[in-house]
């Protein structure tokens, strides 16, 4: 889609999301071949699946169908008696080739409260010291540090008392009071009583289809190999899944949502496959079958539910992703010390990262904030930050799973889960040429200590 058409759906989208009427609509987007079957389902099952999220969501992939996209669902529009929006959008589109520059984001310039009002960021800031109060008059406050005395509205950190570590070999110190206190408390941590604490589910995908046009992932056997013994010491019932298509995959995971884990006490699911990136409301990311077709993390997730799942209600649902977040190469930025303990840039090192669609940003912000569920109890680990490729080595497997499994490894015992992902995203980041950090979606009500014992 070009840039004037983008700019038309994004201008207009609050009032797209609030009028359009995406029922009678699907028919007419697969006989224009806009979209097919299995995106229509996908956009069907969007957020809770109301009209409002469906058309939402219908207009931010609308984005990605090409250069024909709006004039095509203009057509749509008018062919399914919505010719109120159909007109207004021909109208909008026809006055932003005329003058694009009327509908181009406005730069606006930051301002600061002062004493007369709104006045332009060149104001001067004031000089230190309490403000001199007029007679009768209210005394404006300039917002930030700058403008508050040592003794003035100075907020007071209160620091825990930082328990000594101790020794425990290997070189390493352990907190011995933390996960102690917080194990036993059910209000802070989750409770990880059961033996199998859950399952763990690996969908590995090595080999694709020719006419993918994707490559073998060599090195993947080393990740789902060490992550199968890793989350089997950590108690968990591993069960590993190879070289699935899109429709296989889902199926797997309808499969074990369906299943009782009342007794249990977690779920993790772990994707090694190719990746790109998608449009979302949720959780960014896409992963690829073995048939070359993607599947989002978003529909993912959603498969495990409340609704969909709910044994697993309350309890912490693990994912972990190692794919591309896209196609971006990130080089790096240089900084002032040389503390980085990184390996070179392997000639072996390839990265799991599929072309996909460009500039999928939304800019309903308001609406969609209001609107959106809250998921819970839900973390989705990322192998990289969204849009960048993710790099792994045919000898030793991905950086992210090698870093993931050692850090689970020495510090497992010891810390929660997200202070683990602290790690591994410091020790990703120091490696290679090329630079990489993975990131995380975290909806845990509380903290979460695996069963080392």
């Amino acid at each position: 889609m070009d840039e004037a058409d983008r700019q038309v759906l994004r201008r207009y989208r609050v009032r797209l999301v609030g009028e359009l009427q995406v029922a009678p609509l699907w028919d007419a987007l697969l006989s224009r071949e806009l979209f097919t079957r299995d995106m229509i389902e996908d956009i069907q099952r969007a957020g809770s699946g109301s009209r409002r999220d469906q058309a939402r969501q219908l207009v931010t992939d609308l984005e990605t169908r090409g250069k024909q996209a709006l004039p095509l669902f203009i057509s749509c529009l008018e062919d399914t008696g919505q010719d109120t929006l159909a007109s207004f959008l021909r109208v909008s589109r026809q006055a932003v080739k005329q003058d694009p520059e009327a509908f181009r984001p406005l730069d606006l310039e930051p301002v600061v409260l002062g004493q007369m009002g709104l006045q332009p960021k060149e104001l001067g800031v004031p000089k230190l010291g309490p403000p001199q109060p007029s007679p009768g008059n209210l005394t404006a406050v300039l917002l930030g540090p700058e403008a508050l005395c040592p003794a003035q509205l100075r907020p007071e950190v209160l620091k825990p008392e930082t328990p000594k570590p101790v020794d425990i070999g290997s070189g390493r110190a352990r907190d011995v009071c933390a996960p102690e206190r917080l194990r036993g408390n059910a209000d802070l941590a989750y409770v990880m009583d059961a033996d199998p604490c859950g399952h763990c589910l690996i969908i590995n995908n090595v080999n694709f289809h020719p006419a993918s046009g994707l490559s073998t992932r060599t090195g993947s056997n080393v990740d789902c190999e060490k992550l199968q013994l890793r989350f089997y010491r950590l108690h968990f019932m591993v069960e590993v899944k190879c070289d699935l298509t899109t429709k296989e995959m889902v199926a797997v995971l309808v499969e074990m949502a369906q299943q009782d884990h009342h007794a249990l006490d977690c779920f993790a699911v772990v994707i090694l496959s190719h990746g790109c990136q998608a449009s979302h409301l949720q959780f960014p990311g896409a992963v690829y079958g073995t048939d070359g077709c993607s599947v989002s993390i978003e529909r993912i997730v959603n498969i495990f539910s409340g609704t969909s799942c709910p044994s697993l209600g309350g309890k912490p649902k693990l994912f972990f992703i190692q794919a591309c977040g896209g196609e971006q190469k990130d080089y790096g930025f240089e900084v002032t010390h040389t503390s980085s303990k990184g390996r070179t840039f392997s000639s072996d090192s390839e990265p799991d990262a599929v072309p996909f669609q460009n500039d999928l940003r939304t800019f309903d912000q308001l609406d969609a904030v209001s609107s959106l569920p809250t998921p819970s109890d839900i973390l989705v680990s990322y192998s990289t930050f969204p849009g960048f490729v993710s790099w792994r080595d045919k000898k030793s497997g991905s950086w992210y799973i090698e870093t993931l499994d050692r850090v689970l490894e020495q510090w497992a015992d010891s810390e929660d889960l997200q202070s683990l992902l602290l790690r591994v995203a410091n020790a990703v980041s120091e490696k290679g040429i090329y630079k990489q950090i993975p990131g995380c979606f975290n909806f845990l009500r509380k903290k979460l200590f695996f069963k080392t014992s």
